[in-house]
């Protein structure tokens, strides 16, 4: 019996792909119409289809104008019309899911193989019972590609759940899986795949093909491919975690910032808060006053002195804590409400400072926001063109590769000389 290698993994989404309005390089336009469409729906007749009248009902059921759904249920879920690519809402759900499903690979299934139209016809079988089997899982568009180098599934689908709560249907696939019978949690869906291979196996069996444990998840790329993608990626990573550093660096200085401006305010404010309390002030002054009267009458003579000395420390003491007030309060009164035009825009210049220095550190961060952002969608073309070169030219490509090992190793040779020349020098042997 035949062994081959299941492959069974999430796509990438792109309709225009899918339904070759956009033919790209590894695609056959001679043989492209022997592809088998088994459905194809624009997005937006499929989700008016699924939603429509149960936004209707849940808008009839509203009071309050600003909680119904006002346009479709896909723009109010998305922000944008209906496009032939995935979207991903604030709730991270998705306009729709794509799986794309292989039997074989290149060497024993591709084109010019025996077997070519055998897996062809497996797939074909495994595609005709999807929907019944996934009554939740609304395909609006699956074609079975026949023009490039494997034939290969793309199923798309809308997960459909049904709510007590809200809108009472919705797109959600951890409801759909669960309404399927496939239990909740991050395992529902790792159990679903499961049974949909469990099937294709089946399949397979019954046409002589003894499948063999599927590879983890890699979409329509071959091992080499993969392998590459996944280098590219892990720089990537390494890229987007010095910028998150620099990002992070940025946070703190802004937040420190943000301490050093509250910090200001409040000092401004409790001095622009200030009143003198002339009544409390001439209190202090009278007290002043009196306890001076009596230290008078107390050191009147040498007998007297002796004879009060506790007395008169004490009151020394008090005297000393008035006169500390008094000075207090004397310094506050030159610094009124009337008096801090001055100091008010010393302040206020303090304060437009900070925020210009926060703006600065704000939009320093944004910039290398889209410096990520860029660096991913700089790694996706890399990876995407290494992919196509790879099984367009594997010729070239393997003397490319083997070129950029010895240059690699010509840098590396060239810093092992340069780091032992360094140590001579430091050492005084040179």
């Amino acid at each position: 019996m035949k062994q081959k290698r299941i492959s069974f993994g999430q796509g990438k989404g792109s309709l225009t792909h899918n339904n070759r309005e956009f033919m790209a390089d590894n695609v056959d336009p001679l043989r492209t119409p022997q592809n088998i469409t088994f459905v194809r729906q624009t997005i937006g007749e499929a989700y008016d289809q699924l939603f429509a009248e149960s936004t209707e009902r849940y808008n009839a059921k509203q009071k309050r104008n600003d909680r119904k759904v006002h346009g479709s249920y896909y723009e109010h879920l998305f922000g944008v019309k209906p496009c032939n690519t995935v979207r991903t809402a604030a709730d991270k759900r998705k306009s729709f899911y794509e799986d794309v499903v292989q039997i074989g690979k290149m060497e024993d299934s591709g084109y010019g193989t025996e077997d070519f139209q055998l897996v062809a016809d497996c797939l074909k079988e495994y595609m005709e019972g999807f929907q019944n089997r996934n009554p939740n899982f609304y395909v609006f568009n699956a074609v079975l590609h026949m023009d490039e180098a494997t034939p290969h599934l793309h199923i798309d689908y809308i997960p459909v759940g049904h709510y007590k709560r809200g809108q009472d249907v919705q797109n959600g696939i951890a409801q759909a899986l669960k309404e399927m019978g496939y239990g909740e949690g991050k395992q529902a869906i790792a159990r679903w795949r499961a049974a949909e291979v469990e099937v294709l196996n089946k399949i397979c069996l019954e046409h002589g093909i003894k499948p063999l444990v599927p590879e983890k998840a890699r979409g329509t790329l071959e091992i080499p491919e993969y392998k590459e993608q996944r280098r590219q990626n892990d720089e990537l990573k390494t890229q987007n975690a010095q910028a998150e550093a620099e990002l992070s660096e940025k946070h703190a200085k802004s937040e420190k910032l943000d301490a050093q401006i509250e910090k200001k305010t409040a000092t401004f404010n409790a001095i622009m808060s200030y009143l003198p309390d002339l009544e409390k002030d001439n209190k202090v002054e009278d007290d002043c006053l009196a306890i001076r009267q009596e230290l008078d009458s107390l050191l009147d003579g040498k007998l007297s002195i002796m004879k009060h000395k506790d007395d008169i420390i004490a009151k020394v003491e008090k005297l000393g804590k008035i006169a500390e007030k008094a000075a207090d309060a004397s310094h506050r009164k030159s610094h009124t409400i009337y008096d801090l035009r001055e100091l008010l825009q010393k302040k206020e210049n303090e304060y437009d400072d900070l925020w210009h220095k926060a703006a600065e550190r704000s939009g320093r961060i944004n910039e290398l926001t889209h410096e990520v952002s860029a660096l991913q969608a700089k790694a996706d073309v890399q990876a995407e063109f290494i992919g196509l070169f790879k099984r367009c030219e594997p010729q070239k490509f393997a003397e490319v590769k083997q070129l950029q090992e010895h240059i690699q190793a010509q840098r590396e040779e060239e810093q092992i000389q340069q780091s032992a020349t360094r140590k001579k020098k430091s050492w005084g042997l040179e």
